[in-house]
């Protein structure tokens, strides 16, 4: 009997044991299960001290640019910029001149077209909407290697010269164009076959436009400025971020920036002296640089810009004018600033 009783006595307390550790474990799996609903369910917490965080999510979508070259180089770098601060927004910048940024944006192509000259009333009469952001100017470009570069460097060219040059025709070589009709070298030029704002300045400033700008027809800023780097006798015309180079401040390598001499008095004086980008800048700020070529930029919508649009708008004529002259543009008025923010709403 006593051995049976010892049997018993210890299946009971293994039964005992058993149940003890099943119950443990139901009781770490219900804790769990809680632990879990509660985790799940933060609106819902087990006390008053529970506390919860609010996810926000950022603003998403695409901004389509298409354009001018002239603003090419600095809306890439605001859409970089832009995308840092929200990565769901893809920022597509393309260029192909005003014109193509125009006809892209009021067909629905693109959100801003960029625009590097004034706005034409039918544009307006289509729903164009423009926002100026920035300025800058064209400057006449030659090689370095031009036969009469001392003279023009010294002497600067007049805008009556220009307009034989570019307009009537009657001015053909480099001989003529600084007083030595020794010098018989031909001068090549070249002029943009796209419809482009640098194009539009040039003409203006000597009182046409585009159609009427004799030269070699190249498309784009980049092409006309390699065709000149290539052409000892050429001349041509860019947008001042393509005819310097950023980073140096100097003209790009095989480009010399044509001197205007604005009072015609047959040399350079010290504001006309415009073979730096810091010069040209100063230049246009302090008016003595011709007006146009010096022109405004703008950002054109088809309508009131909305949605992500609106705020990159928005975002590049606040926090992103920092980015403004450390890219070789010119800020516009704060007055002028102010205005366009408070168009766009």
């Amino acid at each position: 009997m006593s051995s049976k009783n010892g049997v018993s006595n210890r299946l009971s307390g293994r039964i005992t044991i058993k149940y003890l550790a099943v119950a443990a474990a139901l009781i770490i799996v219900i804790a769990g299960i809680s632990i879990y609903t509660t985790w799940q369910n933060p609106s819902k917490p087990e006390s008053s001290t529970t506390t919860t965080t609010t996810i926000t999510k950022d603003i998403e979508g695409r901004v389509t640019l298409s354009g001018a070259f002239a603003l090419y180089p600095l809306a890439v770098v605001w859409g970089e910029e832009f995308h840092k601060l929200h990565p769901n927004v893809k920022m597509d910048v393309s260029a192909g001149g005003a014109g193509k940024g125009m006809t892209d944006t009021l067909n629905g192509f693109a959100d801003i077209g960029m625009i590097s000259r004034e706005i034409d009333p039918t544009e307006i009469a289509k729903g164009a909407y423009p926002i100026a952001v920035a300025k800058d100017a064209v400057v006449a470009t030659i090689n370095s290697n031009n036969p009469v570069l001392n003279d023009i460097l010294r002497k600067g060219i007049t805008k009556e010269i220009f307009i034989g040059i570019f307009i009537n025709g009657t001015i053909k070589t480099w001989g003529e164009a600084v007083g030595r009709p020794d010098i018989k070298d031909a001068i090549h030029v070249y002029t943009r076959s796209d419809s482009a704002g640098a194009a539009d300045a040039w003409a203006k400033y000597l009182g046409k436009k585009q159609e009427n700008l004799k030269g070699i027809g190249v498309s784009a800023d980049p092409g006309l400025l390699a065709a000149v780097q290539q052409d000892p006798l050429g001349i041509g015309y860019n947008n001042i971020n393509y005819a310097f180079e950023n980073k140096t401040g100097l003209p790009v390598r095989g480009i010399t920036i044509v001197p205007f001499d604005v009072n015609s008095n047959g040399k350079v004086d010290a504001n006309e002296d415009i073979n730096t980008q810091a010069n040209t800048t100063q230049s246009i700020k302090n008016g003595s640089f011709p007006n146009p070529p010096a022109k405004v930029n703008y950002f054109v919508t088809k309508g009131n810009p909305t949605g992500i649009t609106k705020e990159f708008i928005k975002w590049a004529l606040t926090d992103g004018l920092r980015f403004v002259e450390e890219n070789g543009y010119i800020l516009m008025s704060q007055e002028t600033i102010s205005e366009m923010l408070k168009n766009i709403g």
